[in-house]
Formats: C-alpha cells, structure tokens, sequence
C-alpha cells in the first residue's frame, strides 16, 4: 500500500480509490442528501461556520455543485447505497490548494493550522505546518485559555484542535476558530494571512475574511458552496476519515511537492 516518495498524479489518484479516500467512498448516498436538505433548511451544524443566508434554500442546487465540484451521482432520484468522489476532482483541489502554499512560503506569511477531524486530518495538518515554516512561514501559535461551549480549543503539532475530556474532538463547529481570531484581534496580534483547515475552521476563518483553504467531504457541503461564492478559496473533496491516516501520506507528500515544500 505505501506509495515511495511522491506519487505521480496517475499514481494518486490510483492510491486514492484504493484506499477509498475518493472513488467509491464509504459515507452513503442517504447522508449526503441528508445533509444537503438539513443545509437547505438552515440547520447551521450544517452551515460550518459560514454565513449562507437565503442563498441555498434548493436542495437541488446544493446536490448541483456538489455534482460539479465533488462528483457524486447528479441524479436526484438516485436516493440511496453507494455514493462517489471524483478522484480527478481531488487532485484537482490539491493543485490548486499547492498553488496558495506556494504564494504562502514566498511571501513567508503567517498561517494557521487547524482540524476538526483529528481522528483523521491531524497529521496531513501537521506535516503541512512542518514544510511551510521549513520554507520560512510564521506558524501561527493561538492565544491560550481559549473555550467553546464544545470544549478547549488547543495546539498540538502547530495544528489547532478541540479539546473535551483529554480527548482531541470532532467539530463541524465554526466556533474554536472565531474564539483565535477574535483573540488574536483582542491581543493586538495580526490575523493569519492563511488559514488551512477543515470543516467549521475553514468556514469560519473565510467568513472572517481571511483567506481560507480546506478539506472535506461529499457529506460537507458547505465549503464547497463557500467556494463557489469566493469566501473560502480552495476546498478539496475527499473521505475525512478512511480506515489508516497513513493511507493520506501520499496525498500529503502530493501537495507539498506540487507547492514546492519538498
């Protein structure tokens, strides 16, 4: 299974439906729709930090950009079993998520790392935190003492988390990466000039107004809807959490090389 080094793009995508990070993926063509229709509704679990207002009220067109930006099943009446992730598409947002790092480590910026997905993104976080301040970047280190409703919000590895019962903690919240900003604002601290991150972190840091990249999955739309409006700029559809994180390593090891890093 381990890909040597850095992958081709022909090899990552092969590696990628192997392992199921896209291709034919395990979450289930009822929870996607699920979620669009709960997003459409204005659940705000759903919403990921992200301020859509009136603008996806239509489960359909959510399903529509998720067909265009992710690659599952475009059919409406296709209402269960097996739903997909365009590997091509995945590879496609690593490039272009390569794209901002590689502007991020010329201007040595400050940037910061954050997951709500530890079980699973944690270390593609820290790796890319590693290569970013190797190439002279700022890693940005959040103030301490900071709490949500859900729990700590934490560093470990340059890679901010959610903290609950010395667990490392799932959030789709937006609410731990408002707590940093708003903090780093109250300190007299600058804001990052790039967040990278995942679920509400991302949506958050691009609602905020600072530019934002991320992950995320068929089940996850709103990032991407984020993405059609320009409030997050690159968001890469994959499977968050497949059975090994090492299965992500090629991936990683894809990203930095594309962005220069390595």
């Amino acid at each position: 299974m381990p890909i040597p080094g850095t992958p081709s793009r022909a090899e990552l995508v092969e590696h990628l439906v192997v392992t199921r990070i896209a291709g034919q993926v395990a979450t289930p063509r009822e929870n996607n729709l699920s979620h669009y229709r709960k997003l459409a509704n204005g659940d705000r679990h759903y919403w990921l930090g992200l301020e859509l207002g009136e603008r996806w009220t239509d489960e359909q067109d959510v399903l529509a950009v998720m067909a265009e930006r992710v690659g599952v099943n475009d059919d409406p009446e296709h209402r269960y079993g097996q739903d997909t992730i365009d590997p091509e598409l995945t590879v496609d947002g690593l490039e272009r998520m390569a794209g901002r790092l590689r502007k991020a480590a010329e201007g040595r910026q400050r940037v910061l790392l954050a997951t709500g997905h530890p079980g699973g993104l944690l270390d593609v976080h820290r790796a890319t935190a590693a290569a970013l301040r190797d190439a002279g970047c700022d890693i940005v280190v959040i103030p301490d003492g900071l709490t949500t409703e859900e729990g700590y919000v934490m560093q470990f590895a340059d890679v901010a988390v959610l903290e609950h019962g010395a667990t490392l903690w799932h959030t789709h919240s937006g609410a731990p990466m408002k707590a940093i900003l708003t903090a780093l604002e109250r300190e007299g601290r600058p804001l990052p000039d790039l967040v990278v991150a995942d679920h509400g972190w991302a949506g958050a840091a691009g609602q905020y107004g600072v530019d934002s990249v991320g992950y995320a999955d068929c089940n996850d739309p709103a990032l991407f809807l984020a993405e059609v409006e320009g409030t997050v700029q690159v968001t890469v559809p994959l499977d968050d959490h497949v059975t090994s994180p090492r299965h992500y390593d090629p991936m990683t090891a894809y990203l930095l090389t594309e962005a220069g890093l390595l």
